[in-house]
């Protein structure tokens, strides 16, 4: 009895402390007024994660996450103009923009919501899929959607929607979220960041997920495939 009892205890522990961990995930910072722009935004601000001094996840042979993730963002930035909202790109060039001059940026325009692109790194090889991360329950529905789109590409591995504390998004005023677009330290991802194709997959699913959050499912038509800033072979160059 002694025993069950300290492991129900320790449960019990557990369970606290996760939902300790997950409501101050999801607070604001301080002075931040969050709104709830999940069903009326105009505007989308579409964050490249990374750039310039900071290239963010690496592994050779393939592309730096710093141009990966601005391939995705400027393919992601176009369907979404030619779905008729008004967008704003953080960055659109190879250059470093600091979290606070981000969350800036997105809180500035109104009726708006705030999409950051990005890809992840893991130390284990074997690890890969899709995440995406958001900070307000107002970003909730949004984070959703986006992954469920994601989920239908081929191949892929779904590691969740989840709650985090990451300055672009817990900072943000209106609903925000982080996609996580793949491991580039997984040599299958790495190759199919590799492609232009499958960035442009990418962009288009994100941009579906977006359109239906706004105005509901079966509204969304892909625009057609039009390559963004590509090298030749659709290779994104190296760092």
């Amino acid at each position: 009895m002694i025993i069950v009892s300290v492991r129900m205890f320790r449960g019990m522990n557990r369970l606290l402390l996760l939902g300790f961990c997950l409501a101050l995930a999801s607070c604001a910072a301080p002075g931040v007024q969050r709104k709830d722009t999940s069903r009326t935004f105009n505007t989308v601000v579409v964050d490249a994660g990374h750039g310039g001094k900071d290239r963010g996840a690496y592994r050779r042979p393939g592309p730096a996450e710093k141009m990966a993730a601005l391939d995705v963002a400027q393919r992601l930035n176009r369907k979404l103009r030619e779905s008729r909202f008004r967008t704003v790109m953080v960055r659109n060039a190879d250059v470093f923009v600091p979290l606070d001059r981000r969350v800036a940026i997105g809180n500035r325009i109104d009726n708006s919501i705030f999409v950051s692109v990005h890809f992840n790194y893991s130390p284990r090889r074997a690890i890969r899929g899709f995440e995406v991360y958001y900070a307000s329950p107002y970003a909730r529905g949004l984070a959703l959607g986006i992954q469920r789109k994601l989920m239908t590409l081929s191949g892929a591995r779904n590691r969740g929607v989840h709650t985090a504390g990451f300055r672009v998004i817990k900072n943000s005023v209106y609903p925000s979220v982080l996609v996580e677009c793949g491991y580039l330290t997984n040599p299958v991802e790495r190759g199919y960041a590799s492609r232009e194709a499958y960035r442009e997959a990418l962009a288009d699913k994100i941009a579906e997920a977006i359109v239906e959050a706004r105005y509901g499912p079966g509204i969304y038509n892909a625009p057609p495939r039009v390559p963004v800033q590509e090298q030749p072979g659709g290779v994104i160059p190296p760092p």
